[in-house]
């Protein structure tokens, strides 16, 4: 009877100080983790040693590391990555940034350019890399024809068929579907910081150029450093409107980690006729591993540029 009292009153104890509420709401969410991501990659790292084709899994040791280790197409692909990541960057964050200054006051029709510019996010990779697809057609296509008619160019490009191309293209289409999401978290960032900064700034004379620089950079800190870290790590992870654009090529130019995994593992590719999910489990986890180290380097950086201001 004593145990059970004071098994009751822990408890009671427990709901009291707020313990046993918080892990029933955190249970959905350790769950869907377990399930999610831990039982998965659990299941990934079982076939690593193993030629699995879907249907039957041989032993093979460490075969798959050292193909991999030889695998020039993927190597290759990791560069490609870097480019593509470090091309899409470069254009995506600061041209959120400005639009987002741009569109963050209350002006006439600005809710519906947010809108306007918000949609991709909202709409399936897939679909809107396949409406890029017909623009940048070699014949009949939008880009093409709009360039030959203002006699910027005689003959049509092969904009996704050239090795010269095909990466600007890509890039090209990353940037539009995604700059719209980054722009609307750094609005939520600019509608934080106080309006009366910025009348004071005023009163002492400062400029447009040194109000962006000493004000609204510094105050949008927090929410800058975030949408840096989800940009790099999404950029690091796109593959779906490679795949859908270029399929990796031309010749692999615009294969990137995970285009060229996707490819392994449903076997859709000359490389990969039939599925080879060891192999691509090899190449899945080293992938993941090169993301990782990247975002802690530029967690590591970020917290270093804080320590400094």
């Amino acid at each position: 009877m004593n145990s059970k009292q004071s098994l009751g009153q822990r408890l009671k104890k427990s709901w009291d100080h707020g313990d046993i509420p918080m892990w029933l709401m955190l249970l959905p969410t350790i769950f869907f983790i377990l399930v999610m991501s831990v039982y998965p990659f659990a299941w990934l790292i079982r076939y690593v040693f193993y030629d699995y084709n879907g249907f039957k899994a041989y032993f093979i040791g460490f075969d798959n590391f050292k193909r991999m280790v030889t695998d020039g197409i993927y190597w290759k692909s990791v560069l490609h990555t870097f480019e593509y990541a470090g091309l899409k960057l470069l254009f995506v964050l600061p041209l959120s940034l400005v639009t987002a200054v741009l569109l963050q006051r209350k002006r006439f029709g600005s809710g519906l350019i947010q809108g306007i510019y918000f949609l991709p996010t909202v709409i399936s990779s897939a679909v809107y890399s396949l409406i890029w697809y017909f623009i940048f057609a070699t014949y009949n296509g939008v880009l093409n024809g709009f360039l030959q008619a203002a006699g910027i160019i005689k003959q049509p490009i092969d904009w996704l068929g050239s090795s010269k191309t095909a990466m600007i293209a890509v890039v090209i289409v990353a940037v539009w579907g995604a700059f719209g999401n980054y722009m609307i978290l750094l609005i939520s960032g600019l509608t934080g910081i106080p309006s009366d900064v910025y009348e004071s700034a005023e009163i002492d004379g400062a400029n447009g150029i040194q109000t962006f620089f000493k004000i609204t950079l510094p105050m949008l800190g927090p929410v800058l450093k975030v949408v840096i870290m989800l940009a790099i790590t999404t950029a690091f992870k796109d593959y779906q409107s490679i795949l859908v654009l270029t399929g990796g090529g031309p010749n692999n130019r615009t294969h990137v980690m995970f285009s060229y995994i996707f490819q392994m593992v449903f076997g859709t590719s000359a490389a990969a006729a039939q599925l080879q999910i060891g192999y691509g489990s090899v190449l899945s986890i080293v992938s993941a591993l090169i993301v990782g180290i990247v975002t802690i380097i530029y967690l590591n950086f970020s917290k270093k540029m804080d320590d400094i201001s």
